[in-house]
């Protein structure tokens, strides 16, 4: 049976979000039931140096607005801080939490079990086969946070 190319972007689609979907359920029976993946990849992202909202919005191609609610809703729950600008004491750079690492470290380890689920049902052989084909068609960065459009927008 030949699939289309639409298909195979749903398949696609449909294994990350199952991923996602079952990752944010464990979450929150460990306890983190107010986390949206959109509040993963900010912090990865104010990791990686958006330490403002004029920076995060553009990391994660949205409206400064919309990171300052996505920052307002991680500095709420714990996840981030913002902090004294060591070089400018007029500014305040966001920091990424002890609690906001422990829940990355969270979602680390449940995808992880995740991935191990879906070794246990296809066989290893065959997740390593689909690992490195979709490797070989996507790359070795197959996901960059600033990309335009793909994140969804809501902050809560």
């Amino acid at each position: 049976m030949s699939r289309s190319g639409a298909d195979l972007a749903l398949l696609l689609l449909g294994g990350f979000r199952s991923l996602v979907d079952a990752a944010t359920a464990e979450l929150a029976r460990r306890g983190y039931e107010d986390v949206r993946p959109v509040h993963d990849f900010a912090m990865q992202a104010i990791i990686a140096g958006a330490d403002n909202a004029s920076e995060l919005g553009r990391r994660l191609s949205v409206s400064k607005q919309a990171a300052a609610k996505t920052i307002a809703v991680l500095q709420e729950r714990g996840y981030v801080a913002r902090d004294v600008d060591p070089l400018d004491a007029r500014r305040k750079r966001l920091q990424v939490t002890p609690l906001g690492f422990e829940l990355l470290r969270q979602g680390e380890a449940i995808f992880d079990e995740l991935r191990n689920e879906w070794e246990q049902r296809i066989g290893t052989a065959e997740l390593a086969s689909l690992e490195a084909h979709l490797a070989a068609l996507v790359g070795a960065h197959p996901v960059r946070l600033d990309a335009p459009g793909w994140l969804p927008q809501d902050p809560s």
